[in-house]
C-alpha cells in the first residue's frame, strides 16, 4: 500500500468538539447562573463564545498569544460583548470548562468504524493535535479510541503549533515514519493540510462544510468514512 502511517488531527476531525463543548457549556451556563449576570440566553452566549474562542485559537496557532493568555481571556472577552464584567465568574467558568469538557464522548460520525477498518487493513495510526496535553490526554482515554493510535502528540510537548514544521518532524520521528509513506488527515486547511504539504506529506482535507478554498491538496473528503475509499 502507498501509505503506512496515518496522522490524524483530533478536535473537529475525530472528536466532535462542537457537540461536546456545547453540552458542557450549556450545563455550566445554568450552574453558574450566567443569565443572572445579564447574559440574555445560552444561545446568544454560545454564538459569541465560538467567535471569540476561534479568534483566540487563531492567535495561539500563530504564536501571538500563549496558552495562559488564551485561557485567561476567552470567557472574559465573551462576557464583555454583553457588557458583563465578572472576571471571577469568567475564570471559574474557564476552570470548570477545561476540567469537564474532555470527558465528552461524542465523536464525528463514522469515526469508530473507520478507524477499526483502517487498523484491520494494517495502517499505523497517530495523532497530531494543537490541543493542550492535560485536556487531550483525558479525551484520548474517555473517547474509547486511544488503542487505535501509536503516537499521541500534543503541540505543547514540542513547544510549537501546527503548521510549524517542527511538530510534523517530531511526529514523523516518534512514529519512525518517512514522509513519502505518510498521510495527514485534518479539518484545518492551513494548520493540518498546508502544514503537512509544506513538509512533503500528502494530505486529506476533512471539509464537512464544503468550505471553498484555492489550495492544491492531495485529497478532500466531507465524511470521515470516505477515507476507506482513498485507502482501499
Amino acid at each position: 500500500m502507498k501509505y503506512q502511517h496515518l496522522f490524524f488531527d483530533w478536535d473537529h476531525t475525530l472528536w466532535d468538539f462542537e457537540k461536546n463543548s456545547e453540552h458542557s457549556l450549556r450545563n455550566l451556563f445554568n450552574d453558574l447562573n450566567l443569565s443572572g449576570q445579564g447574559i440574555p440566553s445560552f444561545e446568544a452566549f454560545y454564538r459569541m463564545y465560538l467567535i471569540v474562542n476561534e479568534q483566540k485559537w487563531e492567535m495561539y496557532r500563530k504564536g501571538h498569544i500563549d496558552k495562559a493568555t488564551l485561557r485567561a481571556t476567552r470567557f472574559r472577552e465573551t462576557f464583555k460583548h454583553f457588557d458583563v464584567v465578572a472576571d471571577d465568574i469568567a475564570w471559574t467558568l474557564e476552570e470548570r470548562y477545561v476540567l469537564e469538557t474532555p470527558y465528552g464522548t461524542q465523536l464525528i460520525e463514522g469515526t469508530e468504524e473507520t478507524l477499526k477498518e483502517l487498523g484491520n487493513r494494517g495502517y499505523q495510526m497517530h495523532i497530531i493535535t494543537n490541543g493542550f496535553t492535560e485536556s487531550q490526554t483525558i479525551k484520548f482515554a474517555e473517547s474509547g479510541l486511544k488503542h487505535h493510535f501509536d503516537v499521541l502528540l500534543c503541540s505543547d510537548e514540542v513547544g510549537v503549533n501546527k503548521p510549524d514544521p517542527k511538530i510534523f518532524r517530531a511526529a514523523l520521528s516518534r512514529a519512525s515514519a518517512e514522509r513519502k509513506e505518510s498521510l495527514m488527515i485534518g479539518d484545518n486547511l492551513i494548520a493540518d493540510c498546508v502544514g503537512a504539504r509544506n513538509q512533503g506529506i500528502d494530505q486529506v482535507y476533512f471539509n464537512p462544510n464544503k468550505t471553498r478554498h484555492k489550495e492544491q491538496l492531495t485529497y478532500e473528503i466531507t465524511r470521515i468514512v470516505e477515507l476507506l475509499d482513498i485507502l482501499s
